[in-house]
């Protein structure tokens, strides 16, 4: 099912989305009523204690895992009834992932790894695109290098060449600096702001570092599978306005 939306309204709408999963002891709820809007080209942070549901969040609007209850829409498309393989081709042309754990192919050169979605898409251009976007990213010396010969930062910075590679409108990112140290972190996510800001790419953003939450126009808080603030700071004025929940 495709939903309507009208120019710069919401890219991702949740409505009283829950996930209820089982354990040995029962239920277990890591998402309880979560309803978020985020319009197109916004910059937006997803904060919180340690198991609050963050990333099980970023999961579900990227159609890796299903809510058990709720609604979930999409740059127009209710993602709800869509099955695998429609939910692939929606990742692979309109959302783009990176992961705290880069999620690179180790038998594949950093050409190649970036290539990979335009070669799925059939692109006859793939891998000139590719060593076009490793250029971008500060890694065109690097078109043949295999993850394991690469560092830390660099391995997140192809996964970032990646993510943008077919000019998704939401960009995912979870803990990208979370396995990099603080300055080769902030090379990342000036990376990634950079990126962001030449394609007016939509950011949603997970993180546990206040300062890299604070260069997000907007902070979302989770706690116990809620959204308990909605932080934004105002456009062209001083300080932050919030909204409490």
């Amino acid at each position: 099912m495709t939903t309507s939306i009208h120019p710069g309204g919401p890219i991702v709408m949740l409505d009283d989305v829950h996930l209820t999963l089982g354990s040995a002891a029962g239920p277990v709820n890591i998402l309880r009523g979560v309803s978020l809007e985020i319009r197109a080209g916004e910059t937006v942070s997803i904060v919180g204690p340690s198991g609050s549901g963050k990333s099980t969040l970023l999961m579900i609007v990227g159609g890796l895992e299903r809510p058990t209850s709720g609604r979930v829409v999409i740059d127009g498309t209710d993602i709800g009834g869509q099955d695998e393989d429609a939910l692939a081709r929606l990742r692979r042309t309109r959302i783009g992932i990176v992961f705290q754990s880069f999620h690179l192919i180790a038998t594949m050169t950093a050409l190649e790894n970036v290539a990979i979605p335009l070669e799925l898409a059939g692109r006859t251009d793939a891998f000139a695109t590719a060593a076009e976007a490793l250029a971008a990213v500060g890694l065109g010396h690097r078109l043949t290098h295999y993850p394991g010969q690469l560092s830390g930062g660099e391995q997140q910075r192809v996964a970032i060449a990646r993510a943008f590679i077919a000019g998704p409108k939401l960009l995912l990112a979870d803990e990208p600096t979370g396995n990099l140290d603080g300055a080769t972190g902030r090379i990342v996510i000036d990376c990634l702001f950079e990126h962001h800001a030449r394609l007016g790419t939509t950011l949603l953003l997970i993180t546990h570092d206040p300062a890299i939450a604070e260069r997000c126009e907007r902070q979302v808080h989770l706690s116990d599978g809620k959204v308990v603030e909605d932080r934004r700071i105002a456009v062209g004025r001083a300080g932050i306005t919030r909204r409490a929940l």
